[in-house]
């Protein structure tokens, strides 16, 4: 038995994060403080007091490359006789900013986020999917693979993610607003540039999707790929508001 565990006293500022992570993980955790710098964003870094300062950016990357591990291996078991090409748009799709940061707040990760008030814009940064992201580096490092394949698979995935909906649900907005040039003879331009953020000191970039030189479209977020498929959205749901999922064509007419 592990004494240390059992008699550890949890303090009363750490008793809202145990409360957490029991709710959202079904977990006790080992080390607190992983989990705890996992919802620090850079915008509130932490001095260590050597000069340095932490967020949860480092376990925000490892967090990423547990989630696609556990997605691949769950993908490869539950469709046996899926081609690679379908397994990847469908792990793409699970593992999107978007997902994860709708997610994250189904989660309620907001109210425990710690972050500059202006950085608190998910439609443009996805901060809280990046946090989701952080949480599950934290779990990994704290109990292992097995406890975080678990927890992703049996208590995010089946209970927040519609696998059926992102199977019929083609993301590739830009591919699809290209294509619509093509079929209708309209010029088709993406003009995007990367922009400091003065209170994060990090890059962002915006994109403007052009209609034979019109704005019709407009994106923010942290890379130019994301920046341009929000942009094609935008465009793409005024062909058709009354639905975004692109395998709806157009009318022929349709005008922007």
């Amino acid at each position: 038995m592990n004494l240390r565990h059992l008699f550890r006293r949890v303090s009363a500022a750490d008793k809202p994060y145990y409360a957490l992570l029991k709710r959202i993980f079904g977990i006790t955790p080992e080390n607190i403080e992983l989990y705890k710098l996992a919802l620090v964003h850079r915008s509130a870094s932490v001095g260590v007091g050597d000069g340095r300062t932490v967020n949860n950016e480092r376990l925000e990357f490892l967090g990423d490359a547990v989630i696609e591990a556990v997605v691949s291996e769950f993908l490869f078991i539950e469709y046996p006789d899926a081609r690679e090409g379908v397994l990847s748009k469908l792990r793409s799709r699970m593992v999107s900013r978007e997902t994860l940061n709708r997610v994250a707040l189904d989660l309620g990760l907001e109210a425990m986020l710690v972050a500059h008030p202006s950085s608190l814009v998910a439609s443009r940064n996805n901060i809280y999917g990046d946090a989701l992201e952080a949480l599950i580096g934290a779990l990994y490092l704290d109990q292992g693979y097995e406890t975080a394949n678990r927890v992703l698979i049996e208590r995010i995935f089946v209970e927040y993610v519609d696998l059926e909906a992102l199977e019929q649900t083609e993301k590739d907005f830009k591919s699809r607003m290209i294509e619509w040039g093509q079929k209708h003879h309209r010029r088709i331009e993406f003009c995007s540039r990367e922009c400091a953020d003065h209170v994060e000191l990090a890059p962002h970039f915006e994109s403007e999707l052009l209609v034979d030189g019109e704005r019709r479209g407009y994106g923010d977020a942290r890379s130019k790929k994301e920046a341009e498929q929000i942009a094609a959205r935008e465009a793409y749901e005024r062909l058709h508001p009354a639905t975004t999922t692109p395998d709806a064509t157009p009318d022929e007419g349709a005008d922007l």
